[in-house]
């Protein structure tokens, strides 16, 4: 009568419970922890840039960069590449490469000419981001050459971000961006907006080989050690010719693009020159 008041009751066996979801490995987690890192340097850049501190912004910027360039690295060396770390990747540059930058720019001087400024800090952004999705989608190209691999399909993300903010580093060396000077940056955030999304190819050199000759490797360490040197002494004059530097190169690596682009082409036609009797 009152059995069901009193239901039967099975004790807990020591039995696992199956788990619902598979754990993750940490050298997955590792290169995304590297890419969030390098976000909060980028929202972190916005911030300074609003207090009116523009050095440590820039910097923030310049770290978030390099850590754009590491977090891919390790993901490949640990063998912890994922689609959801390559979409978080791209997210991750469009909020260092295009919001920050054209953020920051507007704070320092695209504000001078209000609305007309705000408009080409838009298209910066708009521009990176456009650009990206591009980059995403022609990494699923499977006829895309071996030798195309060596360059990029217009100014790639970071170092559009790093050549707009070059203003900035003249600004840091004395030379004053006012609302005299604000059309010109203006002009120039404009231009390096239409490379991001452009075809122009840019040298990338991913598929240089991964042995060093024995000879090289000296003088890659002096360099490197020289690099650094100059970078930590003078930040902002390094900064500034680094990216002078790159623009002057972007005509040559888009002339060698060609050259290489006409020797495929020869080769392609050469069978149907001389066909085999």
């Amino acid at each position: 009568m009152d059995d069901h008041l009193f239901p039967p009751f099975a004790p807990e066996t020591n039995e696992p419970r199956p788990r619902r979801f598979k754990p993750i490995p940490v050298r997955m987690i590792i290169p995304n922890m590297i890419t969030l890192m390098a976000v909060c340097l980028g929202l972190t850049a916005v911030r300074l840039a609003f207090e009116g501190r523009f050095e440590p912004a820039v910097i923030a910027i310049v770290v978030a960069a390099v850590l754009d360039g590491i977090d891919g690295r390790v993901a490949r060396l640990l063998k912890g590449t994922s689609r959801f770390g390559a979409e978080l990747d791209s997210l991750a540059d469009f909020v260092n490469f295009g919001c920050a930058p054209a953020l920051i720019l507007y704070s320092f001087t695209l504000h001078h000419l209000k609305s007309l400024g705000w408009i080409v800090a838009l298209i910066f952004a708009i521009a990176m981001a456009l650009r990206l999705a591009r980059f995403n989608v022609m990494l699923d190209d499977p006829d895309r050459p071996e030798w195309k691999k060596d360059y990029f399909v217009g100014m790639p993300a970071p170092a559009g971000a790093l050549t707009a903010l070059l203003p900035l580093y003249l600004h840091f060396l004395g030379l004053t961006f006012g609302p005299g000077l604000a059309p010109a940056a203006l002009a120039y955030i404009l231009v390096l907006a239409i490379l991001v999304i452009s075809t122009v190819p840019t040298y990338a050199g991913k598929t240089i080989g991964k042995r060093v000759p024995r000879e090289y490797v000296l003088p890659i360490f002096v360099v490197t050690v020289a690099g650094f040197g100059l970078f930590i002494s003078f930040p902002f004059e390094t900064l500034a010719v680094v990216s002078i530097a790159y623009l002057c190169a972007i005509p040559i690596g888009a002339n060698q693009y060609r050259r290489r682009l006409k020797a495929e082409a020869a080769a392609a036609a050469l069978p149907r020159e001389n066909p085999v009797a």
